[in-house]
């Protein structure tokens, strides 16, 4: 695996050299002590993953994310010296499509590793086909539930598809976006910000209501159970990203029974293409960003080629065929 540093910190990029230099299949692909840097470096040189500062001269990393995932994406980790300080130019980087975030090492370098270890296993993941035992239950008063499923650019993505849904609007949604748990309140208050329905972390107990997103917000597994609430799960433990989207739709995909739409947007690797063939299978329907509007066309790319999505849209038309296909089901028998 290829990784370059961006800092512009000397002592930070010596650091962090050290540290990629006990792995064995890591290689130093390029540094740059500065955003500007980064972004000629990585046109001329794309690695698979650059660790990315935030407050550097010329040009931040926050806008250096945002050219490179235009102009030459990868996988970008934001490494800064306080991730709770600058959790706003962080969340920002996200929105371009930095994928995850982490304080920058100073002694212990057992998080950091741990963060590559996961990125290199979803750049090159393969997902093993699993069936699951549906058990559903019939119940009457379900609003419409829509499950989405986001990583790398997901955030800008959620904003252009939950802005159009009013404060009223008559269906549920979860959400697992993939976010270190940490980033997990500072997303949501965010997001309230940004679209006129009720974001919140959803809790263990907490069921599906018209008007509301629920959003993941631990490093667990967001499941639904057979009473139809909402709970977290530590399993299954090999899943490469935690929260997992495939875990939430195998789940949904196993005990929903009313009206529903499944989407699955932008991200590296394949989480939840798996589960979105389930959900189409369980007679759900099914969307797949696609591959013009995505700022990685990872997840939707896996879900196309296994027949998940029902349609690819672009991201600025799923909302409008959203709310066509929540108007079309209210004449369907419960």
């Amino acid at each position: 695996m290829r990784i370059a540093i961006v800092n512009d910190m000397q002592m930070a990029v010596e650091a962090l050299r050290r540290i990629l230099a006990t792995i064995p299949d890591y290689d130093l692909a390029w540094v740059a002590y500065d955003g500007k840097e980064a972004v000629c470096k990585c046109a001329v040189d794309t690695p698979d993953l650059i660790l990315m500062d935030v407050l550097m001269p010329y040009m931040d990393g926050v806008e250096a994310t945002r050219q490179i995932m235009s102009q030459s994406p990868c996988a970008i980790m934001m490494v800064t010296a306080s991730v709770n300080k600058y959790a706003a130019n962080v969340l920002e980087a996200m929105t371009y499509g930095a994928l995850d975030a982490i304080n920058t090492p100073v002694e212990g370098s057992v998080g950091l590793l741990k963060k590559i270890a996961t990125i290199a296993k979803l750049i090159g993941a393969s997902s093993q086909r699993r069936t699951i035992k549906k058990s559903r239950i019939f119940q009457k008063s379900l609003p419409p539930l829509i499950v989405i499923g986001a990583s790398t650019g997901g955030p800008q993505a959620l904003v252009k598809i939950l802005s159009h849904f009013p404060q009223d609007f008559p269906a549920a949604v979860a959400i697992v976006q993939h976010l270190d748990a940490q980033f997990a309140p500072g997303f949501a208050v965010w997001l309230n910000e940004q679209i006129s329905m009720s974001v919140e972390i959803a809790s263990a107990g907490s069921t599906p209501q018209a008007g509301k997103i629920f959003l993941a917000g631990t490093n667990h597994h967001l499941v639904m159970n057979s009473n139809l609430s909402f709970e977290y799960d530590e399993q299954p433990s090999n899943c490469y990203y935690r929260p997992s989207i495939d875990v939430l739709f195998k789940s949904v995909a196993a005990h929903w029974t009313g009206q529903e739409i499944g989407i699955l947007l932008t991200g590296i690797g394949r989480d939840g293409a798996q589960g979105l063939k389930l959900l189409r299978e369980a007679g759900w329907y099914t969307i797949a960003q696609n591959r013009e509007t995505c700022a990685v066309y990872g997840m939707p790319k896996a879900a196309v080629e296994l027949k998940a999505a029902v349609e690819v849209l672009p991201v600025d038309a799923i909302a409008t065929v959203c709310t066509k296909i929540l108007r079309l089901s209210e004449t369907r028998p419960i």
